[in-house]
């Protein structure tokens, strides 16, 4: 992520004019490019001056002895660097030319003049990446106008990134009102300013919130005008594939860096004059190590032990280039500045592995519900989980400050009363965050508020890397895990690293740990079945199991649930609801004659359904096979019935002898309890009219095949049939928890989140998958 980086540096401009005062490392070099493709080293290289041959692979390559073609040739310099110092150049043109001339050849031409001399060598005091210390200096310090706004420029391979503020035009150095919208500068109407202003471009104020009882404080006049910190890019070829989103990234490193540490830079001059001390602090060191003929390395050593300033941006500067947090003190202000962990990702898109699954953000560039909850400044490239109740924190003592350093900060005699008894709470939150403990359940333990109390606790120790979010481990570890793609670090170093940790005998080697953890996750096996297998060997394995997740070593897979309609369960909702619609016919029927209202012909309704259904496309048989039944004769409605299929014949079945064995009310009584030869399954007063009647067809008979109910908790009447069809025959408490819980089982949500939204026990979730596995699909994925 640190590679763009190549130097920070300070400019200062003053009364004396415009200067590079200090800057780190001492000699920064950027990465090399080819100006021309390289060749393979074979009979092409003889002809290297042909692109296309040079770049293309011969079909029978042989080994050249003699290349001649230098590597050396090969590398893109800029264009000032190809001509020696000890050209002279003149003013005049030996020949006319009809083009325009280019501005980068006049760029060129004055780099050359300002940077030639008699030495032989390059003076390190006055050159930086090739171009001499005072141009820099005049580049890098704008107008008055262009100040205390963002800074941005691209020269070359360089990207230039900084907020550049200057003092008042009476030379004193104070706090600025904040600007009103509609002052900009510049010629021209309002409508044409609004039309050519880039709304991209955004003016951070530096000046912090006052109260109004702070008393004013005295002016300081100083000759100290203007001074840029400025962050120096090494910029990404945009001719290559994988240049990636350039501007994201500088963006960000401007508003995490260059304009974080500008802001106490100005707070400080305008306080307590601090930069003007400094700048001439160093300034001074300078001219006397320049006098005593010492390199620039002992200047910039010398530097570092009488200045903050030059210590704060060396340790900034380290601390982005390792990835770390840059810890520094500029005059009395402590300050921490870092970048995204994973900010590198934006120039490097074209890596498979390099997936993001939580910097989301929407067309419009918003942060979606998961980045949303870290706040916006941490809710891109930063690749967190989203942070939510069924989720657990991990502290990472071994990194940054240790547990007993900020328990003594914290109980340290400098505390108030009131901030003492924050710190104890705190301290309380520290002791009882496990990976075992649940952030909803925490909060239960402490009596803190969840979204008031316990996020913003969190979001500040993510942020400033002390703790991180983790998926709950089971406290007796069955958990399934599973590994990462890539290791973080070459398994050598993490083999030696879990030796030096772990000495017990009974634990395996590292790469056979790896490879039990890889065999259990084919298996579905937890980590208890496959990895300890002994009660006595929980202590320990816990303890290797949060050594692995801070290093990154492992990933929790979650239980996931579908809900699937089988087809025998389809068949089974769609001959109840024909039953039903045969009884409401009958029922019809039998209303109107007791009524002595002329019955409707039957063969007309049907008549009309069969019009209906053709108008469809359907056959009426395949439509309504019930009425199409009722209108054979008993000898074709016994060959129709054979016909049918098994699961049809069996619902039939079923609902008589039912009747015969559980409702001997339906049995006739002039037959002395025998049942009635015209009783027909079609009338059972059982069924569900309104349920059944009012379903949608389409949807019933959308196929033979299973389906998948995509989400249940917006389930269409066809998928509520076949919901409530799933707990037929099943014990009542456990039809009320899987009607309970089924809105949950859309393949999205985890186990954990199903435990905490229905507020029930991983035991009576375990109870409904046993009871309904028939219906239901289970599979495993990270979170």
């Amino acid at each position: 992520m640190s590679e763009p980086l190549l130097a920070i540096a300070l400019v200062i401009s003053s009364s004396k004019g415009s200067s590079l005062v200090y800057r780190w490392p001492a000699h920064p070099a950027n990465h090399p490019r080819l100006g021309r493709p390289r060749p393979f080293h074979d009979s092409t290289c003889f002809q290297a001056d042909n692109p296309w041959r040079s770049t293309s692979e011969p079909e029978m390559s042989i080994p050249c002895q003699n290349c001649p073609v230098d590597d050396d040739e090969l590398l893109w310099r800029r264009p000032h660097f190809t001509r020696e110092r000890s050209v002279s150049f003149n003013n005049g043109r030996s020949q006319a030319t009809s083009r325009r001339a280019s501005p980068s050849k006049d760029i060129e031409d004055s780099l050359i003049l300002d940077g030639t001399d008699d030495r032989d060598v390059p003076d390190e005091y006055n050159e930086l990446l090739g171009y001499s210390a005072e141009f820099l200096a005049g580049l890098l310090s704008p107008h008055v106008a262009m100040c205390h706004q963002k800074f941005e420029v691209v020269m070359d391979d360089l990207a230039f990134i900084g907020h550049p503020v200057c003092s008042e035009p009476d030379g004193s150095w104070r706090f600025a009102a904040e600007k009103t919208k509609g002052t900009s500068r510049g010629r021209g109407s309002k409508k044409g300013r609004a039309q050519t202003q880039s709304p991209q471009v955004e003016e951070l104020p530096l000046t912090p919130e006052k109260t109004s009882k702070e008393k004013p404080r005295p002016k300081l006049n100083s000759g100290l005008q203007t001074f840029h910190l400025v962050l120096v890019l090494d910029r990404p070829d945009p001719s290559s594939a994988a240049s990636g989103n350039l501007g994201k990234y500088l963006d960000i490193v401007y508003e995490q860096i260059a304009f974080a540490m500008t802001a106490v830079l100005y707070q400080e001059q305008v306080l307590h004059n601090f930069v003007e001390i400094e700048c001439e602090k160093l300034g001074a060191l300078r001219d006397d190590c320049i006098s005593r003929g010492q390199p620039y390395t002992t200047y910039l050593t010398e530097a570092l032990r009488s200045s903050s300033i030059a210590s704060a941006i060396k340790t900034v500067f380290e601390a982005v280039k390792s990835g770390e947090i840059a810890r520094c003190t500029i005059g009395e202000f402590p300050l921490e500045l870092q970048l995204p962990p994973y900010l590198s990702s934006l120039l490097h898109p074209d890596d498979p592995l390099e997936v993001d699954f939580a910097d989301r953000e929407n067309s419009d560039g918003e942060l979606l519900d998961g980045a949303a909850s870290w706040g916006p400044d941490m809710g891109f490239a930063w690749r967190l989980p989203s942070l939510t109740p069924w989720k657990a924190l991990l502290r990472l003592d071994e990194e940054g400050e240790q547990g007993y350093e900020l328990y003594m900060k914290l109980r340290g005699p400098q505390l108030n009363p009131e901030d003492r008894e924050l710190a104890e709470q705190l301290l309380r939150f520290l002791e009882l965050s496990t990976v075992t403990l649940c952030l909803a359940d925490l909060a239960s333990l402490l009596d803190w508020d969840l979204e008031g109390q316990v996020y913003p606790t969190v979001r500040w120790l993510v942020h400033h890397r002390r703790a991180k979010l983790v998926d709950v481990v089971h406290a007796g570890l069955r958990t399934v895990f599973a590994l990462p793609q890539t290791l973080p670090a070459p398994i050598s170093i993490l083999t030696a690293d879990f030796a030096r940790t772990f000495d017990h005998p009974s634990l395996p080697p590292f790469p056979k740990l790896l490879s039990q953890i890889s065999t259990s996750t084919s298996t579905s096996a937890h980590f208890y079945g496959a990895v300890v297998r002994s009660r006595d060997m929980l202590p320990l394995y816990h303890e290797v199991v949060i050594w692995m997740l801070k290093r990154d070593l492992l990933i929790t897979l979650h239980l996931r649930v579908r809900v699937i309609a089988t087809p025998e369960l389809k068949e089974k909702v769609r001959m109840r609801r024909e039953l039903a619609l045969a009884r409401r016919g009958r029922l019809r029927s039998h209303s109107m004659s007791m009524a002595g209202r002329p019955v409707q012909d039957p063969d007309n309704g049907r008549q009309k359904e069969r019009r209906d259904s053709e108008s469809k496309g359907g056959d009426p048989a395949d439509s309504s096979p019930v009425d199409y039944w009722m209108s054979m004769s008993p000898k074709h409605a016994r060959a129709h019935v054979r016909k049918m299929s098994p699961a049809v014949r069996n619902v039939a079945r079923d609902r008589s002898l039912s009747l015969v064995y559980h409702n001997p009310t339906e049995m006739s009584e002039k037959d002395g309890g025998v049942e009635d030869e015209d009783y027909d399954p079609l009338f059972d007063e059982d069924l569900d009219l309104p349920t059944y009647v009012g379903a949608d067809v389409r949807h019933l008979e959308s196929g033979t095949g299973a389906t998948i109910i995509a989400d249940p908790a917006c389930a269409n009447a066809a998928e509520r049939l076949w919901l409530s069809a799933m707990s037929d025959e099943k014990t009542p408490y456990i039809a009320r928890r899987f009607e309970q819980i089924n809105q949950y089982f859309d393949g999205k949500c985890s186990d954990d989140e199903i435990l905490y939204k229905a507020d029930i026990s991983r035991k009576q979730l375990r109870e409904v998958l046993h009871h309904y596995d028939e219906y239901l699909q289970t599979f495993l994925h990270p979170a």
